[in-house]
């Protein structure tokens, strides 16, 4: 079950310890947009691990610069991209700029299990 919040450039659909974003058609991801995920995202998470999956399903460019932001989010814990189109060659190279665990998925399901493994091994570590 997703708890569902809508921002002028996304949908975010929040779970648990799971948050999947969907971004809008044609948007530029930049840094003003990363913050406001970030505000969102420690508004909801707090200091509880969690797992951020972008669900690619529109088509969207994205500034790495987000990345040096996104990196700073200690309770990050995984990142994955959801993709079967050119935005997954895309995050091959987004990948490079974030120092957080990164994967890259063709289908939300293996994407969903993957960060339910990342967090529950996150909770083993504690």
């Amino acid at each position: 079950m997703y708890t569902k919040t809508k921002l002028s450039f996304c949908t975010l659909l929040v779970s648990d310890n799971v948050i999947i974003s969907e971004i809008n058609e044609g948007v530029h991801m930049n840094k003003k947009h990363a913050i406001q995920i970030i505000k969102f995202v420690l508004d909801v998470f707090g200091d509880r691990p969690h797992v951020y999956i972008s669900n690619r399903i529109h088509s969207y460019s994205v500034d790495t610069i987000v990345y040096s932001d996104v990196s700073k989010v200690k309770s990050l814990v995984g990142f994955a991209v959801v993709s079967n189109t050119l935005a997954a060659r895309n995050a091959e190279i987004e990948r490079l700029f974030l120092n957080k665990p990164f994967e890259i998925f063709s289908k939300l399901e293996e994407a969903t299990t993957w960060a339910n493994q990342i967090l529950k091994n996150q909770i083993k570590l504690k």
